[in-house]
């Protein structure tokens, strides 16, 4: 027996209609409007794409201004005393000291009149760089500005255009200047925060509840710099603030696993994973009727084990009442491991369409669920439910009508029914779009009835749109090309904490698997395909035990890896990878990270190591 994976395939089928509305979004330090053409120069441009106070994800964009081709290209900058590049992609990278050099890869050294290349890169501490310089001049091109002296004009009506806990968007109106204007200068009081290319940025990284000032000034290629705009004062929202992160690594098991893919209990018990895991989530129960019920009897309580397939050793018997299956082994696991804590997982992307129905009475719907939850065969195995509905008063493989408030409702009635005693969670859409799947229901309303939730960060892009373009399944910021705004993990966070929703209630999601195309004929993200890679279960994903060796990591994008092997190119998360995307979870003060699912995991359990060592 199979399911369909957990994620956003909701979006994929309306994907027009997703980036009409996604296209609305400003983007954390990056381009919005296109500057007037400045001075005939090689030119670059480096912002940050993403702030979290202690870290952020920079990116450098190369323009050829002049009127021939070039070959090769060469950046290199300096960073002040206490931050540091800790990894990067598209680039080949040098240090000495503090000082930095980014030369091009194999693959994008030419570039043509007219147009860019870019690289990026992760770093610590809270700087940035100075003294930037490309192919030996001056990065905005002033060492070629022909004796420009004359300022751009002020920039006129900096304002804000919303805010949340930890970060305020500002625009302004376009200054002007004899020459060109080649960029913005964006200062927090007397600090200059990001430098952009157009006219609006997000300044993230703030704190909750705290009053900060802004100003803007325009820049030429002979890096003339305008008179400060209006200043423009914002205090950010309250709660949901960042801070020291949580240490929750939560894993699935999908009850599936027993089958083809020969994955049981025990097997988290001799991966290592059992130690380094605080909860499993075991995935699935159904949803029928307006009622909880039995996902897979047979693999859920029925199936005999022998000892040498039993946790503790001890075949199951035929006694009569003797409870057997997967949830007699995790028992077992909890009796070896008394640290671990199982959560009964009910819908997934197969089985949600029994919620609406559920939302029509949810005191009936959550009685049903402490019932068999609770069940005397197996209450002592669970210690609570997650809720993974696919997606309220939204698309996902059916779609839902049950209105704003149904979500918040079925998680008051669970809370009500459960108590104080059991955890209560819930598996989200991590669609940051806007107008998208978070904006459709009362999430924040039902957050105070949750323990934490789970937002599935993952499953963005994928072979679902079989002819590409190639895209990272679960980037962690966006990049230049993502193929629809807003669809990456720190969109989805940001979005869920400007809502309220503190940060200590939300875990980072990664998934243990690929996806992947054929047909693709280049190595960077952003190519055609003629379909879905053949994968071992399902036709464009595979684990990602398979994929490392099968096909290696050839490059990283928005925080995660690509490889391209042949003509197909995957994407999935490494050890490496996962680390950066812990330092994140950590420094947004995030409850921890949760994933899909252990049995993607290699024998000795490289990923949930990486995870279990990244959060501390």
């Amino acid at each position: 027996m199979f399911k369909l994976r957990k994620g956003l395939r909701g979006q994929r089928r309306r994907r027009g209609v997703a980036l009409l509305g996604a296209m609305l979004l400003p983007l954390i330090g990056t381009i919005v409007a296109a500057p007037p053409a400045s001075a005939a120069a090689v030119t670059a441009s480096c912002v940050k794409t993403s702030d979290w106070g202690t870290g952020f994800e920079g990116k450098c964009t190369i323009t050829n201004g002049t009127g021939s081709a070039i070959n090769g290209w060469r950046v290199e900058f300096d960073l002040p005393s206490g931050t540091t590049i800790g990894s990067s992609w598209d680039a080949v990278r040098t240090s000495s000291g503090n000082h930095y050099t980014f030369t091009n890869a194999g693959w994008n050294g030419t570039v043509n009149p007219g147009a860019t290349a870019s690289f990026g890169f992760n770093g610590s501490g809270g700087g940035w760089i100075s003294g930037c310089r490309v192919n030996g001049a001056a990065c905005d091109g002033s060492d070629g500005g022909g004796g420009d002296t004359q300022a751009p004009s002020t920039p006129g009506n900096l304002r804000s255009t919303g805010k949340s806990a930890s970060s305020v968007s500002l625009a302004w109106n376009a200054a002007t200047d004899n020459v060109g204007v080649t960029g913005y200068d964006v200062y927090q009081g007397a600090t200059r925060t990001t430098s952009v290319t157009g006219t609006a940025t997000t300044v993230s990284g703030l704190s909750a509840s705290t009053a900060y000032t802004f100003t803007v000034r325009a820049r030429d290629a002979a890096g003339n710099t305008s008179a400060a705009s209006n200043a423009v004062s914002v205090t950010t929202d309250p709660g949901g603030g960042g801070g020291p992160g949580g240490n929750k690594v939560i894993g699935y098991f999908a009850q599936w696993g027993v089958y083809q893919r020969a994955y049981h209990v025990k097997n988290i018990d001799t991966s290592g994973s059992a130690a380094k895991l605080t909860h499993i989530n075991y995935a699935f129960g159904n949803v029928q009727n307006g009622q909880c019920t039995i996902g897979d009897s047979y693999a859920d309580y029925d199936r005999a084990y022998t000892a040498a397939e039993s946790v503790d050793g001890v075949a199951d018997t035929w006694d009569a009442g003797a409870l057997r299956g997967s949830f007699n082994q995790l028992r077992k696991l909890k009796q070896k491991h008394p640290h671990l804590k199982v959560i009964w997982s009910f819908g997934g992307w197969t089985w949600s369409g029994g919620f609406g129905q559920a939302a029509a009475n949810p005191a009936a719907f959550a009685n049903s669920c402490y019932n068999l939850v609770e069940d005397p065969r197996w209450a002592d195995v669970f210690d609570g439910i997650d809720i993974d509905w696919e997606y309220p008063n939204a698309c996902g493989l059916s779609c839902d009508t049950s209105g704003f408030s149904s979500f918040r409702n079925l998680m008051s009635a669970l809370r009500t029914r459960f108590g104080s005693g059991n955890l209560v969670t819930a598996a989200i859409t991590a669609d940051g779009t806007s107008g998208g799947k978070i904006d459709a229901a009362d999430y924040a309303g039902a957050a105070q009835y949750v323990d934490w939730y789970l937002p599935m960060t993952y499953d963005y892009f994928g072979a679902f749109d079989a002819d590409g373009p190639t895209a990272p399944h679960s980037p962690l910021t966006s990049y230049s090309g993502i193929p629809i705004p807003g669809f990456y993990s720190d969109a989805a966070i940001q979005k869920l904490k400007s809502k309220g929703i503190p940060a200590s209630k939300l875990l980072l999601g990664v998934g243990f698997y690929g996806r992947g195309w054929t047909g693709v004929s280049q190595s960077a993200p952003g190519g055609s395909a003629t379909g879905a890679a053949p994968g071992t279960y399902e036709a464009g994903i595979e684990d990602y035990k398979v994929l490392k060796t099968r096909c290696p990591s050839t490059g990283t994008v928005g925080g995660t890896a690509y490889a391209y092997c042949g003509n197909q190119w995957w994407s999935y998360d490494t050890p490496s990878t996962i680390g950066g995307k812990m330092s994140y979870a950590k420094n947004q003060g995030l409850a921890g990270s949760f994933f899909w699912e252990l049995s993607g995991d290699t024998t000795g359990g490289e990923l949930i190591t990486a995870v279990r060592n990244g959060l501390g």
